[in-house]
Protein backbone atom coordinates (compact mmCIF):
# COMPACT_ATOMS: atom_id res chain seq x y z
CA UNK A 1 0.00 0.00 0.00
CA UNK A 2 1.41 3.55 -0.85
CA UNK A 3 1.83 6.13 1.48
CA UNK A 4 1.20 9.03 -1.21
CA UNK A 5 -2.53 9.46 -1.05
CA UNK A 6 -2.38 11.33 -4.49
CA UNK A 7 0.11 8.72 -6.75
CA UNK A 8 -1.37 9.21 -10.18
CA UNK A 9 -0.31 12.65 -11.54
CA UNK A 10 -3.25 12.39 -14.27
CA UNK A 11 -6.00 13.16 -11.58
CA UNK A 12 -3.61 16.07 -9.60
CA UNK A 13 -6.06 18.39 -12.22
CA UNK A 14 -9.15 17.11 -10.67
CA UNK A 15 -8.58 18.41 -7.47
CA UNK A 16 -10.16 22.05 -6.68
CA UNK A 17 -7.33 24.06 -6.46
CA UNK A 18 -6.67 26.16 -3.01
CA UNK A 19 -7.86 29.93 -2.82
CA UNK A 20 -9.83 29.58 -6.26
CA UNK A 21 -12.43 31.61 -6.78
CA UNK A 22 -14.76 31.26 -10.23
CA UNK A 23 -17.46 34.37 -9.04
CA UNK A 24 -18.63 35.81 -12.53
CA UNK A 25 -19.95 39.20 -12.11
CA UNK A 26 -23.50 38.15 -11.81
CA UNK A 27 -22.42 37.00 -8.21
CA UNK A 28 -20.72 40.00 -7.13
CA UNK A 29 -22.75 41.81 -4.22
CA UNK A 30 -22.37 45.07 -3.56
CA UNK A 31 -22.47 46.20 -0.10
CA UNK A 32 -21.03 42.87 0.93
CA UNK A 33 -17.67 43.57 3.23
CA UNK A 34 -14.61 40.50 3.82
CA UNK A 35 -11.91 41.50 6.71
CA UNK A 36 -8.53 39.82 6.13
CA UNK A 37 -6.41 38.09 8.09
CA UNK A 38 -3.44 40.44 10.05
CA UNK A 39 -0.06 40.13 9.03
CA UNK A 40 2.94 41.92 10.91
CA UNK A 41 5.72 43.55 9.19
CA UNK A 42 9.11 42.23 10.08
CA UNK A 43 12.23 44.53 10.02
CA UNK A 44 14.04 42.25 7.70
CA UNK A 45 11.23 41.82 5.41
CA UNK A 46 10.66 45.92 5.45
CA UNK A 47 14.46 45.59 4.05
CA UNK A 48 13.99 43.43 1.73
CA UNK A 49 11.26 44.58 -0.06
CA UNK A 50 12.97 48.48 -0.31
CA UNK A 51 16.14 46.53 -1.70
CA UNK A 52 13.82 44.99 -4.34
CA UNK A 53 12.19 47.98 -4.79
CA UNK A 54 15.62 50.16 -4.93
CA UNK A 55 13.13 52.42 -1.97
CA UNK A 56 16.03 53.42 0.23
CA UNK A 57 14.74 56.82 1.47
CA UNK A 58 16.12 57.36 4.59
CA UNK A 59 12.98 57.52 6.65
CA UNK A 60 13.16 53.20 5.43
CA UNK A 61 16.12 52.52 5.40
CA UNK A 62 18.06 55.05 7.61
CA UNK A 63 17.98 54.24 11.26
CA UNK A 64 20.00 57.17 12.29
CA UNK A 65 17.84 59.33 10.42
CA UNK A 66 14.94 58.10 11.53
CA UNK A 67 15.27 58.74 14.95
CA UNK A 68 17.54 61.63 14.98
CA UNK A 69 15.76 63.88 11.95
CA UNK A 70 12.71 61.85 10.94
CA UNK A 71 9.42 63.64 12.31
CA UNK A 72 7.75 60.22 13.55
CA UNK A 73 11.02 59.06 15.56
CA UNK A 74 11.52 55.45 13.98
CA UNK A 75 11.70 53.83 10.60
CA UNK A 76 8.41 53.55 7.97
CA UNK A 77 7.35 50.23 6.14
CA UNK A 78 7.41 51.78 2.93
CA UNK A 79 3.82 52.73 1.47
CA UNK A 80 4.39 50.74 -1.67
CA UNK A 81 4.59 47.65 0.80
CA UNK A 82 1.78 48.57 2.78
CA UNK A 83 -0.73 48.81 -0.44
CA UNK A 84 1.05 45.26 -1.89
CA UNK A 85 0.33 43.93 1.55
CA UNK A 86 -2.61 45.13 2.09
CA UNK A 87 -4.18 44.20 -1.06
CA UNK A 88 -2.44 40.93 -1.02
CA UNK A 89 -4.01 39.54 1.77
CA UNK A 90 -6.57 39.32 0.13
CA UNK A 91 -5.03 37.80 -3.18
CA UNK A 92 -7.33 34.96 -5.02
CA UNK A 93 -7.03 32.90 -7.94
CA UNK A 94 -10.21 34.07 -9.48
CA UNK A 95 -9.85 33.23 -13.48
CA UNK A 96 -13.18 34.82 -14.24
CA UNK A 97 -11.68 38.65 -12.68
CA UNK A 98 -8.81 40.95 -14.25
CA UNK A 99 -7.22 44.19 -12.67
CA UNK A 100 -8.22 47.23 -14.40
CA UNK A 101 -6.38 49.98 -12.11
CA UNK A 102 -6.09 52.20 -8.88
CA UNK A 103 -8.08 54.57 -8.02
CA UNK A 104 -8.15 56.79 -4.91
CA UNK A 105 -5.19 55.52 -3.55
CA UNK A 106 -4.52 57.66 -0.11
CA UNK A 107 -1.63 56.69 2.40
CA UNK A 108 -3.54 58.03 5.25
CA UNK A 109 -1.11 57.07 8.34
CA UNK A 110 2.33 56.01 8.50
CA UNK A 111 2.92 52.16 9.27
CA UNK A 112 6.05 51.31 11.31
CA UNK A 113 8.21 47.93 11.61
CA UNK A 114 6.48 45.80 13.85
CA UNK A 115 2.89 46.94 13.05
CA UNK A 116 0.20 44.47 12.19
CA UNK A 117 -1.63 45.16 9.39
CA UNK A 118 -5.56 43.90 8.14
CA UNK A 119 -8.03 44.89 5.72
CA UNK A 120 -11.49 45.36 4.94
CA UNK A 121 -12.62 45.29 1.16
CA UNK A 122 -16.28 46.41 0.16
CA UNK A 123 -18.00 46.14 -3.09
CA UNK A 124 -18.72 49.20 -4.05
CA UNK A 125 -20.26 49.22 -7.59
CA UNK A 126 -20.72 47.17 -10.55
CA UNK A 127 -21.87 48.39 -14.38
CA UNK A 128 -21.41 46.76 -17.80
CA UNK A 129 -18.48 47.53 -19.63
CA UNK A 130 -17.44 45.38 -22.53
CA UNK A 131 -19.51 42.64 -24.44
CA UNK A 132 -17.97 39.94 -22.32
CA UNK A 133 -17.41 41.48 -19.13
CA UNK A 134 -18.06 43.81 -16.74
CA UNK A 135 -16.65 46.43 -14.38
CA UNK A 136 -16.67 46.38 -10.39
CA UNK A 137 -15.00 48.50 -7.91
CA UNK A 138 -14.04 47.46 -4.38
CA UNK A 139 -12.45 49.70 -1.92
CA UNK A 140 -9.76 48.53 0.84
CA UNK A 141 -9.03 50.16 3.55
CA UNK A 142 -5.89 48.79 5.62
CA UNK A 143 -5.91 49.15 8.90
CA UNK A 144 -3.16 48.69 11.47
CA UNK A 145 -2.56 46.85 15.12
CA UNK A 146 -6.62 47.73 16.72
CA UNK A 147 -7.99 49.39 14.05
CA UNK A 148 -6.60 52.81 13.09
CA UNK A 149 -6.86 53.13 9.17
CA UNK A 150 -3.64 53.40 7.37
CA UNK A 151 -4.39 53.33 4.13
CA UNK A 152 -7.20 53.63 1.42
CA UNK A 153 -7.26 52.67 -2.44
CA UNK A 154 -10.27 51.67 -4.81
CA UNK A 155 -9.68 48.49 -7.15
CA UNK A 156 -10.81 48.70 -10.70
CA UNK A 157 -11.77 45.07 -12.25
CA UNK A 158 -13.20 43.57 -15.15
CA UNK A 159 -15.54 40.18 -14.62
CA UNK A 160 -16.49 37.85 -17.18
CA UNK A 161 -20.07 37.50 -17.30
CA UNK A 162 -22.04 34.38 -16.70
CA UNK A 163 -24.70 35.65 -19.06
CA UNK A 164 -23.78 38.68 -21.19
CA UNK A 165 -27.42 39.95 -22.30
CA UNK A 166 -29.03 39.08 -19.44
CA UNK A 167 -26.34 40.87 -16.85
CA UNK A 168 -26.00 44.60 -19.27
CA UNK A 169 -29.75 44.37 -19.01
CA UNK A 170 -30.14 43.63 -15.38
CA UNK A 171 -28.31 47.53 -14.61
CA UNK A 172 -29.88 50.55 -15.06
Amino acid sequence: MSKNPNPDPATHADIPVWNMETWLWEDLQVGERKRSIRRTISEGEAMLFNSLVLDMHPYVGDEIFAKTEGVFGRRLVSGAQVFSYGLGLFAHNNTQSFSYGYDKLRFVKPVFIGDTIYGIRTWLRKEPKYPDMGLVVCSYEIFKNEGELVLYAEHLQTVKYRDAAKARASVT
